[in-house]
């Protein structure tokens, strides 16, 4: 359900050039929280695929346009672990955090890969928004962070306590 989430949260997303305002990885962070890095995982991939292949097809870089997300899920369920699924609001927001500038990270770095393979780079292109993107990755990690320890609590209840969760 969570990995649905994020296919029809990336399909939704506002495309600003080469910038899009989306909310495909709240899913994942959730997923991640509640039940650790291999299902975090699961979820971004698998999510993200879907989302790929509704939206563009497949191609030689779709795997790499998917990475990210895995990785985030990955990286937010070991924290989520490390902690013992009981994450304090500082570890929460420190963990959505890392997660949003590691896909901002590497989807810029895919970015510059697909361009070049595609014949579609500009230096301005691939790099001349990244302030904008940063921000824009800062803004969405201080509004999961607002939200995500209630989404963990309201979920956690909801799977009937096959979480760890609080």
């Amino acid at each position: 359900m969570l990995a649905a989430m994020c296919a029809v949260l990336g399909v939704l997303s506002l495309d600003l050039g080469n910038m899009s305002i989306t909310f495909e990885e709240l899913p994942v962070l959730l997923g991640a929280m509640l039940f650790g890095p291999a299902d975090g995982a699961a979820i971004g991939f698998a999510g993200n695929f879907v989302y790929q292949m509704l939206r563009y097809g497949f191609s030689a870089t779709t795997l790499l346009w998917i990475l990210p997300f895995a990785v985030c899920g990955a990286l937010a369920g070991f924290c989520a672990k490390k902690g013992g699924f009981k994450l304090s609001a500082k570890q929460t927001t420190l963990t959505i955090l890392a997660s949003e500038l590691l896909i901002t990270t590497l989807n810029t770095g895919v970015l510059y890969i697909d361009s070049k393979i595609y014949g579609y780079y500009s230096e301005i292109y691939i790099f001349g928004t990244l302030l904008p993107r940063y921000a824009l990755c800062l803004a969405k990690a201080a509004a999961y962070s607002a939200v995500m320890p209630a989404l963990v609590r309201i979920a956690g209840r909801a799977v009937g306590g096959r979480t760890k969760s609080v």
